[in-house]
């Protein structure tokens, strides 16, 4: 009997779990599984007690109330499955209303786009209509242009004919006169303005520049050193030359190979000359040389140790140099590899000039000038101190020295644009964009142009005057021309017939133009055009 109930029991309850499975419906069958679980425990916690405890008249009573719990847990699990289920649809109706309302948002933007595009096809269709009766208007216009054109031209040609018969010179000699006569009155106003405004220019500015110059050079004064391509080494003997060669030649082309210099033996005595252009090779070849011979040791082996030696101290002197440049100038901030570059310039020469003896002076030059001037002194003296950086690494890369040396200082933490521009325009291979610039030209051409600072090869010396000759016979209406002072100035005399004085000042102009295009020369050079009549009579 007990085992009976408890079996009714368990199914009452499975039915109730059942009937809230069937009423699970969506996202809320976890709530309805919970509530099944409940009344499967209270069903079975009820049958295990009354069948342990409960007998008799009890168990009826028991199994009334367990009926009664089973179909309130029915009961119950019923409405609650309704309540999900009517929640769900007024969840599905709140939706379904939401997305009504944008549907018909939606077709209302839709609707609105449409009038909008209505409206602009018939703006653009009466445009289209303006514009064809514009270009029916303007075709119109267009053909009594070419009719009235036409009657021009017969007019015109009616009437050139007609000057040609009174002038009787025919079109192209008119044209040909015309050109010559505007050509000349230009050549002569363009020689008056020119000059007009040079002497202007002169007036205001040559006593104040000089006077900036003047007393630059006066409170700077440097010695100049200068130095040849061919160097040589003194020998005790002329047995040292056979040393020096070697079995077959194989030392010297040991000490050539390791120096890069060329090493020459000849017939002179007591001397071995070493020529290259690269001055630390050299210096390097000549140091080399001059430890071996006194040493005495000389084999291949030798000799690169030797040289390995001499680069390192060559090195050394290199840096310290740079280092010394830098602190007599007072500068601050500059790269190491800067330093070592400015101290390169100390082996280099420019026209026998030692190159960082001359931006040393530079460097002060600038300094004068700009503090006169009222600019920066100190940046106008790392200017000046940095400008020809470019000639220790110009034989190794390609291009001119000044655009080499600003990309070298850019790469090494030169920010400043005045230094920059400064070492890339002060040869006017670019536009000068600050006022500094200027004032390193100035002084670079100051210090290269002093007497002694710079010479020449006797070759090259005779070119460059022959040069200049030639440059200034090539204008119009000069006779005679003749470089003097050492090639510092050309004198050239003109044709007084044919050339006026404001054509005169223009010639100069031009020659010293095309010189300075086509010329390399230290310094500068004046040109001084002579024009003269000369009156002759003889008595008798």
């Amino acid at each position: 009997m007990d085992t009976q109930f408890v079996s009714q029991t368990l199914s009452q309850t499975q039915l109730a779990q059942f009937t809230l499975a069937q009423g699970a419906n969506g996202d809320n069958s976890l709530i309805l599984l919970i509530v099944g679980l409940v009344a499967i425990a209270i069903g079975l916690g009820l049958g295990v007690v009354l069948a342990g405890i409960i007998g008799g008249k009890k168990i009826d009573r028991l199994r009334s109330e367990a009926d009664l719990l089973a179909s309130r847990a029915k009961e119950d699990a019923a409405n609650a499955a309704d309540k999900i289920i009517l929640d769900a649809e007024r969840a599905a109706l709140a939706r379904k209303e939401t997305v009504d309302k944008e549907l018909e948002i939606s077709r209302t933007e839709q609707r609105e786009a449409e009038r909008r595009l209505a409206k602009r096809e018939d703006n653009l269709e009466r445009k289209e209509d303006t514009l064809t009766e514009r270009s029916d208007k303007l075709e119109t216009r267009k053909e009594k242009l070419a009719d009235r054109e036409n009657e021009i031209d017969t007019l015109v040609e009616k009437q050139r004919r007609e000057l040609e018969r009174v002038a009787q010179i025919d079109r192209s000699q008119a044209k040909e006169l015309l050109l010559e006569r505007v050509a000349e009155q230009s050549r002569v106003e363009m020689g008056k303005v020119t000059r007009k405004i040079v002497e202007d220019a002169e007036d205001e500015a040559k006593d104040e520049a000089k006077e900036i110059l003047i007393n630059a050079i006066q409170r700077y004064a440097n010695e100049h050193s200068s130095e040849s391509t061919v160097r040589t080494v003194a020998i005790p003997s002329d047995d040292m030359k056979g040393r020096i060669i070697g079995r077959e030649g194989r030392n010297i082309r040991a000490i050539e190979k390791a120096t890069g210099a060329d090493i020459i033996v000849d017939d002179t005595p007591g001397v071995i000359v070493v020529s290259c252009f690269d001055k630390v090779r050299q210096t390097i070849a000549v140091r080399s040389l001059e430890v071996l011979v006194t040493d005495g040791r000389m084999h291949p082996t030798r000799i690169e140790e030797v040289v390995e030696k001499v680069k390192s101290e060559v090195q050394e002197k290199i840096v310290k140099a740079g280092k010394d440049a830098v602190v007599e100038l007072g500068l601050k901030g500059i790269h190491p590899k800067i330093i070592e570059a400015m101290g390169r310039l100390t082996y280099r020469t420019s026209y026998g000039q030692n190159v960082l003896n001359h931006s040393i002076e530079v460097a002060y030059l600038s300094q004068i000038i700009a503090d006169q001037l009222g600019l920066d002194g100190r940046l106008a003296r790392r200017c000046g101190f940095l400008h020809d950086i470019g000639k220790a690494m110009d034989h190794e890369m390609e291009g001119g020295h000044p655009k080499i040396g600003m990309d070298f200082a850019r790469q090494y933490g030169e920010k400043d644009e005045e230094v920059l521009n400064a070492i890339g325009a002060h040869h006017a291979d670019m536009p000068a964009t600050t006022w500094y610039t200027p004032i390193i030209m100035a002084a670079d051409a100051v210090s290269a142009a002093r007497p002694g600072a710079r010479r020449e090869s006797m070759e090259r010396y005779i070119q460059r005057l022959n040069d200049l000759q030639d440059i200034a016979l090539s204008q119009p209406g000069v006779t005679e021309a003749y470089a003097v002072q050492a090639g510092r100035e050309v004198r050239v005399m003109i044709n007084a017939d044919r050339v006026t004085d404001d054509e005169a000042f223009l010639i100069a102009h031009e020659i010293a133009k095309q010189v300075s295009n086509e010329m390399t020369f230290p310094g500068e050079i004046k040109v001084t055009v002579l024009r003269e009549t000369r009156a002759i009579e003889i008595a008798r």
